[in-house]
């Protein structure tokens, strides 16, 4: 019985890391659309997201029912409340990639970004995508020390968005109300996107040690 049961355990950490991939892929597919005021590409991910809510519905059943008709232990118990979190947090980066999406919808046939802030949001897509293939590798293999570095590769984030905000705030803007509005909630969800990712490496390393590291700042926006 017990071998069944951590079979179905491994099956969940499997589905999370499946949906860390998507999620992944959401963000990247999202930039692109974002860089290139690509119509198709931000309707593709806005349609994806509901198979990423499918499978993180199923995910959330199937830890649910280890609960209730088996008897965790401590170390497995931690793995199943850790990844009952780590869904939701994951299922936020998924919906924060649509959050980009329609943005690129809601201005399209027009470019969201002024021209000089193209490099930038490229680069906070490029480390968002490294964010949640980090993710997805420390939720296959459990290793507590590259759960731990995923809180590092985020500073890199928080840098660019700290350096974008401080664009926001030159007495030089020359692009508008509605640009900065754009350019700071965009902001907004590529940094959220990164704190969710180190929220699941926080969980891989409760999962591991006992010990949850110092929260990270992860908001619900």
């Amino acid at each position: 019985m017990r071998t069944g049961y951590h079979e179905q355990l491994s099956e969940l950490g499997t589905l999370l890391s499946q949906l860390c991939g998507r999620a992944g892929a959401a963000m990247e597919r999202a930039t692109q659309a974002l860089l290139h005021a690509d119509l198709d590409a931000a309707e593709q991910v806005i349609g994806d997201y509901a198979t990423i809510t499918a499978m993180s519905t199923r995910a959330e059943e199937r830890a649910v029912t280890l609960l209730a008709l088996q008897q965790p232990v401590a170390g497995e118990l931690r793995s199943i409340v850790s990844w009952i979190r780590s869904i939701g947090d994951v299922d936020r980066m998924g919906a924060l990639a649509v959050h980009v999406a329609k943005i690129v919808r809601q201005r399209h046939p027009q470019h969201v970004l002024p021209p000089e802030f193209e490099g930038h949001f490229a680069e906070m897509g490029r480390i968002a995508v490294e964010l949640a293939k980090s993710a997805q590798e420390v939720v296959t293999t459990r290793d507590p020390g590259k759960a731990a570095f995923i809180r590092q590769q985020d500073d890199a984030m928080d840098e660019l968005h700290r350096l974008l905000f401080g664009e926001l705030m030159d007495r030089q803007w020359q692009h508008g109300v509605p640009a900065a509005v754009d350019v700071a909630l965009l902001g907004r969800f590529y940094e959220r996107f990164a704190d969710h990712a180190v929220e699941i490496g926080r969980r891989v390393v409760f999962q591991a040690t006992g010990t949850l590291p110092p929260e990270q700042d992860v908001g619900t926006y």
